[in-house]
């Protein structure tokens, strides 16, 4: 070592010195102190005023750490990630709901409010700190260190149901592979010589009674089990295979699945497209879509729906997304990525909804068209048997090709000649406004609608192998980045093989999914649905954006991203992270819990005597089991904030990671060149700067004075004894 460098020196002068952890660690010098980072009366876990997220944003490569082999497959894995099955069965609803193209607006507007700007936190924060959401929430501010330990276990709750949702979709597709459709007809009883329709089915529909009977053979409540449904139980072994074997690698592996998981629903939503606006009836379903209620923006239940909606359609507080940017390069543009991801899934929604409307147009026509003929058969009978005059029927109607408009003139008269005993002749309006009025979500929407609407397709089987090969590959993706946000940050913070966390976290989580494929599985779908995510995730972005803006400071973020990016990102940013995004966070969060206390906690029962679903509320014992849902991924909040508050848990001084380590060492590395540079130029040693960029400045509190610590040489505390981890510092 040359002998007037700075920790030459160090080791001549009287000067108390104690190694840092990561010198011991590194197994290398003690470290310069004036290339760490001093308390300067900082709160506990606050980030020094002359650093930021990470010591050395120049240590990409060197860190062991796997990176995406190229940027296509990063985007990839963020659009198969945040486009998922909400997209194809909730926004459509939604839309439809809440005033069709009006529901837009508020969407829209709420996406650049706070979807765009809180997916760019978290791909910055990823990005910078290079962990999965444990250890970058622990830098940030160790006391808030729950919030990763929350975001995992969300990721638990969620996964845990969303790939029964995969396994129903492999069920459906290998169903498919049959002529006719296995749902496109009730079955046949037979009682001797005599046969005789399914009396559930008949009550029901076809592929109402497939779903809840064939499928699900479900139990009519919560508290009867049923025992468990092999063939569910056999189609959520097979998805687990699949996701385990596309995460077995890390993202060497399912960034290769990505390429295929990601395009393959375009090409099949595509294709759904152009088929559905050739069938007869598409463009009604579109237009009736899209006829703007404009009476609905002024509704608060619209606004918050639309925030729940972009909330969820980026994955946000699931730690899949920092997992993902976490295998970024430190000066990769995700401004640019959050802006086109974002756009991407609205697009994608937008494509979605047309789809599904040009099919549920299609479906309504058809209905309509049923509904038309048998009531006008009931007219003929009433005609026959003389309960009707032929005088009410207009001369020009001709019944054996009798249009919707021609029926609908026919039941005016009858309804305003018959007015008194009119409902006892049983007719129906047939209204086509009725049948496309008939709001469907979710797996009403994928298993029961649609397969309905698919059974009137030419070639039908065709294109129900796609339809549900696509829900396949949609889950799939969104199970990857959910699988990314358990296993990244274990294994930042433990030494294990990734193949082996990999395989035993999908081997718990299937046998733990046993509760979904019992026979009253579904209704602990709806269940975790409902409670497990909602709220806390909605709490645990909160304070991901409280302790970046208003804890770690906006400026010095935003100096941060300077640094990191090569460019400052637009004002914008720092008003929505600072007030705009939180505000609408805490609106949300209170409109939740309002949603929550007045709305009865309950689930749709199927009664298969009655061929449809009622309404029941939670057994006791169901319902504590929803609040401990939301108890349990919020408790690690206040435990971790508690314990370290009150040193009951260390804040990780003692975990450094190897990307850490070897960022500080080469810091040490650069000091030292510098060091003699300046001796050899006649400088004294103590007057070299700090080995932060020079360009440089973070501000303090009050973001216009530089914060400035000047007593480096003479403090009573200095050098080693007060640095601490990352997770400490920030």
């Amino acid at each position: 070592m040359p002998k007037n460098s700075k920790v030459t020196q160090r080791e001549h002068s009287k000067e108390a010195v104690t190694e840092s952890v990561a010198d011991l660690l590194a197994l290398e010098q003690p470290m310069d102190y004036k290339s760490s980072q001093m308390s300067m009366g900082l709160s506990p876990g606050a980030t020094a005023p002359g650093k930021g997220l990470l010591p050395s944003p120049d240590a990409d490569g060197e860190d062991g750490r796997p990176s995406w082999n190229n940027k296509l497959e990063y985007i990839l894995a963020q659009v198969g990630f945040s486009v998922g099955l909400g997209n194809v069965w909730r926004f459509p609803y939604l839309c439809q709901k809440n005033g069709g193209g009006a529901y837009l607006v508020p969407y829209f507007i709420l996406l650049i409010l706070i979807g765009i700007p809180l997916f760019f936190l978290e791909l910055a924060v990823g990005q910078r700190i290079r962990r999965g959401s444990i250890g970058v929430w622990n830098y940030v501010y160790p006391q808030l260190g729950g919030i990763g330990v929350s975001s995992l276990m969300v990721c638990g709750f969620v996964g845990l149901y969303y790939n029964v949702i995969i396994g129903w979709s492999i069920f459906y597709f290998f169903q498919s592979f049959q002529y006719p459709l296995p749902w496109a007809e009730c079955p046949i009883r037979r009682n001797g010589s005599q046969a005789m329709m399914e009396p559930e089915c008949e009550k029901s529909s076809a592929t109402t009674y497939f779903w809840y009977r064939q499928t699900l053979n479900i139990t009519s409540s919560i508290d009867d089990s049923g025992g468990l449904n092999w063939r569910m139980t056999l189609s959520l072994l097979g998805a687990w295979i699949i996701v385990c074997l596309a995460v077995v690698k890390g993202i060497q592996s399912s960034g290769k699945v990505m390429y295929f998981s990601s395009l393959f629903p375009y090409v099949v939503l595509l294709c759904f497209l152009v088929r559905g606006l050739l069938l007869k009836g598409a463009v009604d379903g579109i237009a009736h879509m899209f006829t703007p209620k404009l009476e609905k923006m002024l509704e608060p239940q619209v606004w918050r729906e639309a925030a729940t909606q972009v909330f969820f359609a980026l994955g946000l507080g699931f730690g899949g997304v920092i997992a993902f940017s976490s295998y970024n390069k430190r000066d990769n543009n995700c401004h640019f990525d959050a802006a086109l991801v974002s756009i991407i899934n609205f697009v994608t929604s937008i494509l979605a909804t047309l789809v599904v409307f040009a099919v549920l147009g299609f479906k309504a026509n058809v209905m309509n068209e049923k509904c038309v003929v048998e009531n006008a058969e009931k007219i003929l009978g009433y005609l026959n048997t003389g309960v009707l005059s032929r005088e009410l029927i207009p001369p020009h109607i001709n019944f054996s090709h009798l249009s919707r408009e021609d029926y609908s003139e026919m039941y005016a008269v009858i309804k305003t000649v018959r007015e008194e005993d009119f409902p006892q002749l049983g007719l129906e309006a047939c209204l086509l406004a009725d049948e496309l009025n008939k709001a469907v979500q979710g797996t009403g929407l994928a298993f029961i609608a649609f397969t309905e609407a698919m059974t009137h397709f030419p070639a039908s089987p065709f294109w129900s192998v796609m339809f549900f090969f696509m829900l396949i590959n949609l889950g799939l993706g969104s199970m990857i980045g959910t699988m990314t946000g358990i296993t990244t940050p274990i294994l930042d913070a433990f030494k294990i093989r990734k193949e082996i966390l990999c395989v035993v976290c999908c081997i718990i989580a299937f046998f733990l999914g046993l509760l979904f494929v019992q026979r009253s599985g579904n209704y602990f779908v709806a269940m975790f649905d409902d409670y497990s995510a909602g709220l806390p995730l909605t709490v645990v972005v909160i304070l991901e954006n409280i302790s970046v803006a208003w804890i770690y400071g906006t400026e010095r973020f935003m100096q941060d991203l300077e640094d990191m990016l090569g460019f400052r990102p637009y004002s914008f940013y720092f008003y929505m992270w600072k007030y705009v995004s939180p505000a609408i966070l805490v609106l949300l969060i209170v409109a939740t819990v309002i949603e929550m206390a007045i709305s009865p906690a309950g689930y749709n029962a199927w009664v298969e005597a009655e061929g449809s679903e009622r309404f029941m509320n939670y057994p006791p014992w169901a319902l504590g089991m929803a609040y401990a849902l939301i108890i349990a991924a919020m408790l690690p909040l206040p435990i971790v904030f508690i314990a370290r508050r009150f040193n009951l848990l260390s804040d990780g001084s003692n975990k450094l990671s190897v990307s850490y380590r070897k960022g500080m060492m080469k810091d040490i590395s650069n000091l030292e060149d510098q060091d003699e540079q300046r001796f050899i130029l006649g400088k004294n040693p103590s007057e070299a700067p700090s080995p932060s960029p020079a360009h440089r400045a973070y501000l303090g509190p009050g973001g216009t004075q530089e914060m400035t610590n000047t007593n480096y040489g003479t403090s009573t505390k200095t050098g080693y004894q007060n640095i601490g981890s990352p997770e400490s510092q920030l």
